[in-house]
């Protein structure tokens, strides 16, 4: 599974999910969507350094839990575009 994570701070890159207004992960199932996502944020002039990150799923639930984030799983079949 990968993840964007910003280059300066570790940080794990979350969206904003329009549904319930939380903080929600992009996991991706394999490293070329997640790299498209990126190329994506990129284009739309996304202020962070972001870089792709290879992760164990349940760190990512683990972590999720504690901060008080979603997750959802990005299989090949999703088609998602970054926030304009």
């Amino acid at each position: 599974m990968f993840i964007l994570t910003e280059r300066l701070t570790g940080g794990v890159y979350a969206g904003i999910n329009n549904f319930t207004g939380r903080k929600t992960v992009q996991v991706f199932e394999e490293k070329d969507d997640a790299d498209r996502y990126l190329m994506l944020l990129e284009a739309a002039d996304y202020d962070d350094r972001l870089e792709v990150m290879e992760i164990d799923p349940d760190v990512i639930a683990m972590n999720c839990n504690k901060f008080g984030y979603q997750f959802t799983i990005i299989s090949p079949n999703d088609f998602i575009i970054p926030p304009v």
